[in-house]
């Protein structure tokens, strides 16, 4: 992992932001670690996700209730 100085990364922060591998940087103040950057990996979209369980399940009896019968006055 490539190490760079606050003061460096502040001069270069664009530059560097082109060039960030996925192993990433460790940015040092005075020698000692600060902070970690890495690219950024886009998540999936959950578009593909819908209808993906149709078909497969299904729905027995009333969604809305559990079943259990109980009297409010007792």
């Amino acid at each position: 992992m490539r190490t760079i100085g606050a003061t460096e990364f502040k001069q270069h922060c664009l530059q560097i932001l082109d060039t960030v591998d996925e192993e990433g940087i460790v940015i040092t103040k005075r020698g000692k670690p600060v902070a970690q950057l890495t690219r950024w990996n886009r998540p999936k979209t959950s578009a593909h996700l819908i209808g993906a369980m149709r078909g497969v399940m299904h729905i027995t009896g009333d969604i809305l209730s559990t079943g259990i019968e109980w009297d409010a006055e007792s």
